[in-house]
């Protein structure tokens, strides 16, 4: 249920900008529970939305750690080659009662559009 309320905030963040998401939510261990693509969403956006989300969950942070790391370049670029780690924004831990209990990642639109996107999934989720 939780999963759902989370996509369900996240499509209506998205469709009350216009945007055209995917929207993904795992479990802790990246597992898939819940996914959902709006029409004209590009077909891309499936398995982009799905990696934030796992990348989010395993990894216990918001993908956009991985994203400044690596723009920053010298030791943030090792990030590239640690399989899972996604830099690119959107996508969310899903944190209850304190804990991470997995995450949510989105994908369609520009990197902030996608984190407002996720951000309003796993802030609906106490």
């Amino acid at each position: 249920d939780a999963a759902k309320k989370a996509a369900a905030a996240a499509i209506a963040e998205a469709h009350k900008n216009n945007w055209a998401m995917a929207v993904a939510v795992v479990d802790i261990s990246g597992g898939l529970l819940y996914f959902e693509k709006m029409d004209g969403t590009q077909n891309a956006s499936i398995e982009i939305a799905i990696d934030k989300a796992r990348s989010s969950a395993l990894f216990k942070r918001p993908t956009k750690f991985f994203q400044d790391a690596v723009a920053a370049g010298g030791d943030g670029l090792r990030f590239l080659g640690l399989r899972g780690a996604v830099p690119a924004e959107g996508g969310f831990p899903i944190i209850m009662g304190g804990k991470v209990v997995g995450a949510i990642g989105s994908s369609g639109g520009a990197g902030n559009q996608d984190a407002q996107v996720a951000k309003a999934g796993a802030d609906s989720i106490k």
